[in-house]
């Protein structure tokens, strides 16, 4: 593919050389904030050290790097030791896509723990519930169903647009499912529609958004946090790591032999530019989890992916990589 060139330089190369504004957040983990542009703030009380970790830089190249490459970038990156998020547009809210089915696995094993949901309970359903892109459900349909379990991985791991819709009917329909994540403290993120429809998101839309810290935040909550108990939290990252949709993304930029699992998220709808995103839980040697979140909006309306949309992501890796190493 010919590489795009903007204000006389390539993509290629301006994704190797970034600079430019920050933002940092100390919040506690699983605590979302709503917030129009980038988010400074502590979770230190008075005379406390926050001992942050991150090295702000990080936000400076995400700024950079959106500059160079066209479109509109959101990235946070989060360290779950210390609550510290360092990114850029990491309060502004971005249309989810699939990234949303990370929480929604999540919040059906919880409601496993608690009792409320059997993950064994066979769901019914019949050729009326497909919509696009339904790999594992389609296979399943001579068998009539699934059960809630195997509906859930099958959502994180594939993407499979029939078994998120009937994972949210589970839990109460869209309303139920924006509630359960503010019980759990993420003030931002909300699901409004079913797909296919909640990846048409254009400029303005609230409906169906988060914001790159509320993201990773949630997804640290019940990663690494205390949203999960013990097995629903590692089924969780199972399935994550197991994930396979994002080898182009934030994973294709970490080094070989990291432990990472990721969600991500995708929208090419006419009219509106395309949406690349992913979240993903990255294991570094020697340090705390961390936890990257990517929303990118391409510099314009294309009827297909595009790699080099793609390799925006990846870059994100690459950055946070660069960070670390540089400590």
């Amino acid at each position: 593919m010919t590489e795009q060139k903007r204000d006389g330089i390539t993509r290629r190369h301006a994704l190797a050389s970034l600079l430019g504004a920050a933002a940092v957040s100390m919040l506690p983990i699983g605590c979302g904030r709503e917030n129009t542009g980038t988010a400074s703030g502590s979770s230190a009380g008075p005379g406390e050290d926050p001992a942050p970790t991150l090295d702000p830089a990080l936000a400076q190249r995400f700024a950079e790097m959106e500059q160079a490459v066209g479109g509109r970038l959101g990235a946070c990156v989060l360290d779950t030791a210390s609550g510290q998020a360092v990114g850029h547009r990491i309060g502004e809210r971005f249309g989810m896509c699939s990234t949303f089915k990370v929480l929604l696995a999540g919040l059906v094993l919880r409601a496993a723990g608690e009792g409320t949901l059997d993950l064994e309970r066979f769901v019914a359903y019949d050729e009326d519930d497909l919509v696009p892109y339904a790999p594992v459900t389609t296979e399943n349909l001579p068998n009539g169903g699934m059960t809630i379990g195997a509906l859930a991985e099958a959502a994180q791991r594939t993407s499979d647009n029939v078994a998120a819709n009937l994972l949210i009917r589970e839990l109460g329909g869209p309303d139920a499912f924006t509630a359960l994540m503010r019980e759990l403290g993420d003030s931002v993120t909300r699901i409004d529609r079913y797909e296919p429809e909640m990846n048409y998101v254009p400029e303005g839309e609230v409906r169906d958004t988060t914001s790159p810290e509320a993201m990773a935040r949630s997804v640290a909550g019940f990663s690494v946090g205390d949203w999960l108990t013990g097995q629903q939290q590692e089924t969780l990252v199972e399935w994550m790591v197991a994930t396979r949709t994002g080898r182009k993304r934030i994973r294709a930029g970490l080094p070989e032999g990291w432990r990472a699992g990721d969600k991500t998220g995708t929208g090419v709808r006419e009219g509106i530019a395309n949406k690349y995103n992913d979240v993903a839980v990255v294991w570094p040697p020697n340090r705390a989890p961390l936890v990257i979140s990517a929303y990118y909006e391409a510099p314009g309306c294309f009827p297909n992916i595009r790699d080099e949309d793609q390799a925006v992501l990846a870059e994100a890796g690459r950055i946070v990589t660069w960070s670390l190493r540089a400590e």
